[in-house]
């Protein structure tokens, strides 16, 4: 393997690192018939309970099974530790900054971050200026995406890639991944330690209830979701039946004296919280797009009034977006006063025309982004791309440079993952899911996603990537 890429499973000089032992150890005892065996109890369990997502642009209706590798991704616990830390922080700063925005602007007046940037972002809601919301909350939620790379002339060292404050998806798939470990080999639960993460759903529940200002101890909190084809329904029905809470479409829902109820066999249920899985602009016909079927008439008023909740909030996205990445260490500082734990990937912003001269004449070097852009869509990866690919990209950022950042082709760390010819490395990253409440917490833990084709940097399922177990080791 390409000595500049971390190797989760051996040390530079070719031992097993010390938190793989074990598992290896007990991987070169099994028959590869018995391997072959769980691997195809694995796919079949899978279909069975319909753990599945769609993708746009293929036939209507069609899923697909998200390959699940059984070698698990083990973190130690001082690496957790440091990554607890560092996201918490992160996490924090994010929420600061977004109350800040949509209020006094302390940051922009300050001039770290541009006013463009900020109120000519697609992702920024003046319709929420000055509106307060409980606890100054705006991403109870929140998926970071994490990857552990060499950078020229550094060691190897775990960095954010990318902020998930929107509709961040992926912790189903965690959920179930586990449970299909403890199924499948429950021998290795006895050699290790493994931190538990099934708790993540009570954690949720509990974070979406203290985001209530509704006077009562038990808040009625519903699940909204975009209906069947959407691609993650899978994760909406499975958290709202973890959770024992409704799960609800737009049409179930309805506003009445600044209140949400929800449609029930009894009668109206006023609806203190909700958790949305939907995106802002088909929130509510009456302020965002009105031919969106999808949301609530009215439900912009219910939130400014304060009667209801939305997790997250309205106008989050701004934060998120791959245009305000960049200024994610400066909030932290700003905010928090504190140097940050965790570091951004260096990132070039085309929008600086010496920035962007760079990334035109190195784009065979780089990975090119929409800021918009999500799921591995928008994006040009430069060494794996052809020259005619390049051309074209080029015109598409010349036209929009204020549209597009790059950042340097990281070497991914790599972890042993069962594919067609054995047992391979493949490059991975990590989402964690941090929940933001009274305090901020997690499940130790997170989405390994990992690219199933080798030399792919590309691990999202809906190009082609598969998951993994991840197993944070306690003492």
């Amino acid at each position: 393997m390409n000595p500049n890429i971390f190797d989760e499973l051996h040390a530079p000089n070719g031992r097993i690192r010390e938190h793989y032992a074990p598992y290896q150890d007990w991987l070169s005892l099994m028959p590869a018939a018995y391997i072959a065996q769980k691997r195809a109890e694995a796919d079949s369990a899978f279909h069975r309970h319909g753990i599945t997502f769609a993708v746009y642009g293929e036939d209507t209706g069609k899923e697909r099974l998200i390959p699940f590798d059984i070698v698990p991704r083990i973190i130690p616990m001082h690496e957790w530790s440091m990554l607890e830390h560092g996201l918490i922080q992160r996490v924090q700063a994010l929420n600061a900054f977004l109350h800040d925005i949509y209020n006094k602007q302390y940051i922009i007046n300050a001039g770290l971050i541009p006013a463009a940037q900020v109120f000519c972002n697609a992702q920024y809601r003046p319709e929420m200026q000055g509106v307060q919301v409980n606890r100054n909350l705006y991403a109870h939620i929140a998926g970071i995406d994490i990857v552990r790379a060499s950078l020229p002339g550094n060691e190897a060292a775990y960095y954010v890639l990318e902020d998930n404050l929107r509709v961040p998806s992926g912790v189903s798939y965690m959920l179930e991944n586990r449970r299909m470990m403890m199924r499948l080999f429950p021998e290795l639960f006895g050699r290790y330690k493994v931190r538990p993460v099934e708790h993540y759903p009570d954690l949720l529940l509990d974070t979406l209830r203290q985001a209530s200002t509704a006077d009562t101890h038990e808040p009625t909190v519903v699940v909204l979701t975009p209906g069947a084809y959407n691609s993650a329904y899978f994760e909406h029905a499975f958290l709202a039946q973890q959770m024992g809470v409704e799960l609800v479409e737009g049409k179930d829902l309805y506003v009445h004296d600044e209140t949400v109820f929800m449609r029930t066999t009894q009668g109206p249920q006023k609806v203190d919280v909700i958790y949305r899985r939907i995106d802002d602009d088909f929130l509510d016909p009456l302020a965002f797009r009105a031919d969106s079927a999808l949301g609530v008439p009215g439900l912009l008023s219910v939130v400014r009034a304060g009667r209801v909740t939305l997790t997250n909030a309205i106008g989050t996205g701004v934060a998120d977006d791959k245009s305000i990445y960049p200024f994610v260490p400066d909030m932290i500082r700003f905010y928090l006063n504190e140097e940050p734990i965790l570091h951004n990937v260096p990132t070039f912003q085309c929008r600086h025309p010496q920035e962007l001269d760079h990334v035109l004449n190195h784009m065979h070097e780089l990975v090119v982004k929409e800021t918009h852009g999500a799921g591995g869509y928008g994006m040009l990866v430069g060494p794996a791309a052809t020259q005619a690919e390049i051309e074209h990209f080029k015109q598409r950022v010349r036209a929009h440079p204020e549209m597009y950042i790059a950042q340097p082709t990281l070497a991914l760390s790599a972890c042993p993952t069962f594919v067609e010819s054995g047992v391979a490395p493949r490059h991975i990253d990590l989402r964690p899911f941090v929940l933001s409440g009274q305090r901020v917490r997690m499940v130790p833990g997170g989405l390994t996603r990992v690219a199933l084709k080798a030399g792919s940097l590309v691990v999202n399922s809906s190009q082609g990537g598969g998951t993994k177990d991840t197993w944070v080791l306690g003492e």
